[in-house]
């Protein structure tokens, strides 16, 4: 388990990735009306698989993947970058994006407790504490934001979402052990696309029809929120254990609420605010790190 504390380059990734993520539910609103969930998946993952894999060829660095990692990849492909987006472009043709994010972003505490379980990170006291409080706090701005679930058909989209996120961070973090970032970001996009291909039609037909604003969105979901935040979720998914990072996405929601007030003019609630504050005061809690003696290196590592 990689024990060493960050460095401010990797403070600097997961900045990027949230603010990026944040973006998303916002934009992928925006284009609910031109785009059904399938085509704007794909047109995301066609984006950002080109990009990706332009990042890819500059670094000139290819380590081919055993079969055990085919698997893993192939899982967290399909899982994250297909279903995962799948799921979420379909949840938010019904429920505003920060009720979306706040339900999305139960996948952090399933990310925490499934590191702890299956990659062996283990769940420390102060991770544990920090899940807690900021969970309460994502129910809080969902509480607080949503003006009802309908039939509940948006609230059950973004729940897949949030367990096929959950399941993809915890493929795609063993098979970083030995790959670079980049070339599993990539691998894992195509494979995505490649899942989402049986949407090909629906993505010409909305296409066509969608106006300039709308194929901008799909130009921006590709390049930032996939090509780029998937980077750099990577890198730092590489350089510290996944329930750490993944609890740090709770402030996802509060930033999605945020830009729903100024984009679409969505007025947060004050049980809103508060679960933000929880958000942010749970993820500072999870950073929390016991002092403990320090070990031989055989032993740390």
């Amino acid at each position: 388990m990689n024990t060493s504390r960050p460095t401010p380059l990797v403070f600097v990734a997961i900045g990027i990735t949230i603010l990026a993520w944040a973006s998303a539910f916002i934009v992928i609103r925006f284009a609910a009306p031109y785009f059904s969930g399938g085509a704007l998946a794909l047109g995301r993952l066609v984006v950002g698989t080109l990009l990706l894999g332009i990042v890819v060829l500059l670094s000139r660095r290819w380590v081919p993947p055993t079969r055990n990692e085919w698997l893993l990849i192939i899982g967290f492909g399909v899982l994250w970058f297909g279903a995962y987006n799948v799921a979420l472009n379909i949840a938010e043709h019904t429920l505003d994006a920060g009720t979306t994010a706040m339900i999305v972003n139960i996948g952090p505490l399933l990310i925490a407790l499934g590191a702890g379980v299956f990659l062996g990170e283990g769940i420390p006291k102060w991770l544990a504490i920090g899940a807690g409080v900021a969970f309460i706090g994502v129910i809080l701005i969902g509480v607080g934001t949503t003006t009802g679930f309908g039939d509940g058909t948006g609230v059950i989209w973004a729940l897949v979402a949030a367990v096929t996120y959950a399941a993809g961070v915890l493929l795609q973090k063993p098979a970083l052990k030995r790959l670079p970032a980049a070339q599993v970001t990539w691998m894992g996009a195509a494979i995505g696309m490649v899942a989402c291909l049986p949407f090909a039609g629906d993505l010409v037909r909305d296409a066509q029809e969608a106006p300039l604003p709308g194929l901008l969105a799909v130009l921006y979901l590709g390049a930032i929120p996939t090509a780029l935040a998937f980077s750099t979720w990577a890198y730092a998914l590489s350089r510290m254990p996944a329930g750490q990072l993944g609890i740090s996405t709770y402030i996802v929601p509060p930033i999605a609420v945020v830009l729903g007030l100024v984009v679409f003019g969505e007025v947060p609630a004050t049980l809103a605010i508060v679960g933000g504050v929880l958000c942010l005061v749970g993820v500072a809690l999870s950073r929390i790190s016991p002092r403990v003696p320090a070990l031989p290196k055989i032993m740390a590592e």
